[in-house]
């Protein structure tokens, strides 16, 4: 029995080893090509410190970006969220979901859950959320609040 442990154990560690070779550690930081115009510098404060890494092209890798396979979820995510909502590449044509902003923020989806262990400086105050979600409304609208006007005018 011990040995089948052993040999299993042997089997995942040369299998963790081996994806390493696999490539697709794309760490670039595209160059910011636009920037909004922040309400306030503490919006672009608070946003740096809690969205900036997956909604800009100013992304801080961590180390662990580099050990597959969690490199792949990370830069999976990065990508998914540069190609919804980029503040790096502000005006570019096509959809930028800044309006959708703070409706996430506002209803915790953003930042997931997942990137708040590894990242405790992203996690905000309550009084914080709150100082977000008014400085991404002032900045980019309110999808929510642009819904529910259209529904009251009916």
């Amino acid at each position: 029995m011990l040995m089948k442990i052993g040999k299993a154990l042997t089997v995942v560690l040369v299998l963790l080893v081996l994806i390493q070779l696999i490539p697709g550690n794309d760490h670039q930081n595209p160059p910011v090509t636009g920037t909004p115009q922040w309400d306030s510098p503490r919006t672009a404060e608070l946003f740096k410190r809690s969205c900036n890494d997956c909604h800009s092209n100013e992304t801080v890798w961590p180390w662990y970006s580099n050990v597959a396979p969690i490199s792949w979820l990370i830069n999976y995510d990065v990508k998914e969220g540069r190609s919804k909502f980029n503040v790096s590449e502000w005006g570019r044509t096509g959809k930028n979901e800044g309006d959708e902003a703070a409706a996430e923020v506002r209803n915790g989806k953003m930042p997931p859950w997942f990137y708040l262990p590894p990242h405790p400086e992203a996690k905000l105050t309550p009084a914080e959320k709150d100082e977000l979600v008014k400085g991404l409304v002032a900045t980019f609208g309110d999808e929510d609040a642009e819904k529910e006007k259209k529904e009251e005018s009916r």
